[in-house]
């Protein structure tokens, strides 16, 4: 690793956010009472959130565009050690940070929408964090670790190019991820995804917003870690590191 600490933070944060922003801003887009797309369906926000992993590989590019711990743990895992511990730090604070920003400017921008009377309650809460249909703590770690598992063995597997076909193929993998197993949980998939964007639900000035359902918080945490580090592992034993 060639870049410092602070470039690390920076292009993680900036990525993160922009993942955060378009990926949470489709999801209002689809579940928030009068706005162009509402009741757009669950493959419009697959697609948004391809697109925002698209945007926010190449926005963190400098850093190799990791914009998920999972990927960070996974990569430890697989042998790489990231260039030092500050490094790891640096990567997990800028992903946790642009989370939460881009959480933030998705609200700012659907403002009103959170605060139209129509717009019921459990709907705020999703565009920020994710939810099981099921409650299902087992199952829905599960989930989590099988989605995250083939997010992150598939991104070893293809390479941290910046360019070319990298960031396409990474986020076509999100939105096939999403259509075939986000169904349970709502596919986290990445724990600065969910856990900044329900810190930003719980401290924003949202009308009648209710729980941030901290009790099944962790699942999309814990899981994803799970799923990130055993594909390292198996990435490294399969030799595609």
């Amino acid at each position: 690793m060639d870049i410092g600490f602070g470039e690390i933070f920076l292009s993680e944060l900036m990525g993160t956010a922009m993942l955060l922003l378009l990926g949470c801003g489709v999801v209002a887009n689809v579940v928030l009472a009068r706005t162009k797309g509402f009741n757009g369906g669950f493959l419009m926000i697959n697609f948004g959130w391809g697109l925002g992993v698209f945007a926010g590989v190449y926005v963190a590019y400098k850093s190799g565009a990791h914009i998920n711990p999972a990927v960070t743990f996974g990569l430890l895992a697989a042998g790489s050690d990231l260039g030092g511990f500050g490094n790891v730090i640096a990567y997990l604070l800028g992903q946790f940070s642009g989370a939460f920003l881009g959480a933030v400017l998705a609200w700012a921008a659907y403002k009103d929408h959170f605060n139209e009377p129509e717009t019921e309650q459990p709907n705020k809460l999703a565009v920020f964090s994710t939810g099981p249909a099921i409650r299902n703590t087992v199952s829905n770690l599960t989930t989590e670790v099988i989605a995250t598992f083939v997010l992150v063995f598939v991104v070893i597997a293809l390479g941290k190019t910046p360019s070319e076909l990298g960031p396409l193929a990474v986020a076509l993998l999100v939105v096939g991820i999403g259509a075939s197993l986000g169904g349970p949980t709502g596919y986290a998939i990445n724990p600065a995804r969910d856990l900044g964007p329900r810190v930003a639900h719980a401290v924003l000035p949202i009308k009648n917003k209710g729980s941030s359902d901290w009790s099944y918080s962790w699942v999309p945490v814990v899981g994803p870690i799970i799923g990130g580090v055993l594909a390292g592992l198996a990435a490294q034993a399969a030799n595609y590191v």
